[in-house]
C-alpha cells in the first residue's frame, strides 16, 4: 500500500526540550570516535571561543531520529510495514554549533515522499531551535520503508 502523499508538508509537533549535558556530548564523541580537544575539555572550548563543550557535527543525531522515528509511525502517513524501515541518509545545515548547556527543541516537517520499486522512500526536515527559538541546525534524513516484496518470509 502507498504511503499517503497527502502527508506531504506535515509538520509535526515539536519535541520536549532536549538539554544537551557535557556527558552526553563526551558520550557521543566517544561513539562516533570524535578526538577533537572542544568535545572533551572544557578549557580547550573555551579557548576557542565557544562557551562550553563542543557536539560533534552529527551529534542531532540523539534528538531527531526518535523525533523522526514518530513521524514514521504516524497512523495518517500509512506506513504499510512500519517495523522494516532504514535511515538511509542525514545531512546538516548549522546556524551555529551545539554546545554544552544548549536547551533544543526538534521540530520535523514531511518534506516528501518518492518511491522505489515496491519500496517508499520519505523524506523529513527537522529544525532544531534553542531555548529562546533560534534557529541551531536543520536536519534533512531519509527513510526507506520497505514493500511487501522487501520481506524476508524464509524465517
Amino acid at each position: 500500500m502507498p504511503m499517503n502523499q497527502g502527508c506531504v508538508g506535515k509538520v509535526y509537533p515539536p519535541t520536549a526540550p532536549y538539554e544537551v549535558g557535557r556527558e552526553k556530548i563526551r558520550e557521543f564523541a566517544a561513539a562516533v570516535r570524535e578526538g577533537g580537544a572542544a568535545c572533551w575539555d572544557v578549557e580547550a572550548a573555551r579557548a576557542l571561543g565557544y562557551p562550553d563543550l563542543v557536539a560533534p557535527p552529527s551529534f542531532p543525531m540523539v534528538m531527531t531520529l526518535e523525533a523522526e522515528h514518530d513521524a514514521v509511525h504516524d497512523p495518517e502517513l500509512g506506513a504499510a510495514d512500519q517495523e522494516r524501515f532504514v535511515h538511509r541518509e542525514q545531512r546538516f545545515a548549522y546556524s551555529r554549533p551545539i554546545h554544552a548547556g544548549d536547551v533544543l527543541t526538534v521540530t520535523v516537517r514531511l518534506a516528501g515522499i518518492d518511491s522505489i520499486g515496491d519500496n517508499d522512500v520519505v523524506n523529513y526536515e527537522s529544525t532544531i531551535t534553542d531555548a529562546v527559538g533560534e534557529h541551531v541546525c536543520t536536519a534533512r534524513s531519509t527513510f526507506v520503508i520497505f514493500g511487501q516484496s522487501g520481506r524476508d518470509d524464509a524465517s
